[in-house]
């Protein structure tokens, strides 16, 4: 009895498993088609499709060649940073900040400047290696793809930040480092509450012991003389540089041409088909809770909100947007440390933790880690905007 009734149960579900699969081409030309339907119903067919391929392109020349430059020159400053020692003279220098602010070992400095100078995922070959690895405890280990986050793409978000011209009369370099200090601040709520979320579901005991080593460091191979390591590290972080300035690009033309579409309104003369046009439909949402945005952020524009929330997927693409707020005299220093903040703390995490946490067999958590990232996204721009207005 019970063995038909499993049986029954198996085909039950088989069969609504095959019914989604039925309805999923119908439910994809729906959402498809109410959001094209809505953009083009507001701005019109012809001038929805110019203005998107107008956006995307000049998002390409103007947006992703500056930030794919800064990715060539922060990759080869990195790996030279990387080749002679200086990595490891930082990670001792940080070591003794590591388990009163983030619970972690002192060797998760390294992990932190591994993300900072490179991206998100570097994360996860470190956590592979066990000689790294070993000093952590399973819960400590886990929460490294939250606290590695937080620092990832950090470089190529403060050097973009602290040297491009918004138009705010002054250097940007102040509230830029006002910004990393509000992401560090989420860093420790995020990788804590990770921590605190997780530790009745992973095993109180180190992970396991140095089995093997991983292949030496650039800094330990000898044979090169001091010239051609120079060299070959600038041209191998140069090259990196370009991979990530590549792997941006769908990130940047696909996610900011629908944010801003949807962000931006009409141009002086109306729709047009022109760049950076757009329904306006974030800011119109926004402008119901704008008094929160004013009090947790400072942000006096319901536009503003797009940052963030492009952060979420790839905070490449979040750049692209700082541009076009300047033009419209959307951007202060306090715009600039809250957004450096938020765009650093949460560095595309959604599209990155899944990956992560699945990589490192832990795919159970991977719903708790994105909770405890956002509070702490929330919270970095929170800290940034009071640390802004306390400094300046």
């Amino acid at each position: 009895m019970d063995s038909v009734q499993s049986s029954s149960l198996n085909k039950g579900s088989i069969n609504q498993v095959s019914l989604l699969k039925r309805l999923e081409p119908f439910i994809c030309l729906a959402i498809i088609g109410s959001i094209f339907g809505y953009l083009g119903s507001v701005m019109g067919l012809t001038n929805m499709i110019n203005t998107m391929m107008n956006t995307a392109h000049q998002l390409l020349l103007n947006t992703v060649f500056f930030i794919m430059g800064i990715t060539v020159m922060a990759g080869a400053l990195s790996r030279i940073l990387i080749e002679y020692g200086v990595v490891n003279m930082l990670e001792k220098v940080l070591y003794p900040l590591m388990r009163p602010l983030f619970n972690l070992p002192g060797k998760a400095a390294l992990a932190g400047l591994m993300t900072f100078f490179s991206d998100n995922p570097a994360i996860i070959s470190l956590a592979h290696d066990k000689r790294f690895s070993r000093s952590f405890k399973p819960v400590e280990l886990i929460s490294l793809a939250n606290f590695g986050t937080v620092f990832g793409m950090g470089l190529i978000v403060v050097t973009y930040m602290a040297t491009k011209d918004f138009g705010t009369g002054g250097s940007n370099f102040g509230p830029a480092m006002v910004g990393v200090m509000g992401a560090v601040g989420g860093g420790i709520i995020s990788t804590r509450l990770m921590q605190l979320l997780t530790r009745d579901m992973l095993p109180d005991s180190n992970s396991a012991e140095l089995e093997g080593g991983a292949a030496e460091s650039a800094t330990e191979q000898a044979d090169d003389g001091a010239n051609a390591r120079f060299l070959n590290a600038i041209l191998d972080g140069g090259k990196s540089g370009v991979e990530l300035g590549m792997a941006i690009i769908p990130g940047v033309l696909i996610i900011s041409t629908f944010v801003m579409m949807l962000t931006f309104g009409p141009g002086e003369s109306g729709y047009t088909g022109g760049a950076f046009e757009g329904v306006k439909l974030l800011p119109a949402l926004a402008e119901h809770i704008s008094g929160l945005f004013y009090v947790l952020f400072g942000f006096e524009h319901g536009e503003l909100i797009a940052f963030p929330m492009t952060s979420l997927g790839a905070v490449g693409a979040a750049l692209s947007m700082m541009p076009v707020f300047a033009e419209q005299g959307f951007i202060t220093g306090s715009e600039i440390a809250v957004l450096t903040a938020m765009g650093m703390c949460w560095s595309g995490f959604l599209s990155t933790h899944t990956a992560m946490l699945d990589t490192l067999g832990q795919r159970r958590l991977i719903s708790k880690a994105i909770l405890a990232h956002t509070v702490a996204g929330i919270c970095a721009g929170v800290i940034a905007r009071y640390l802004y207005l306390l400094i300046y």
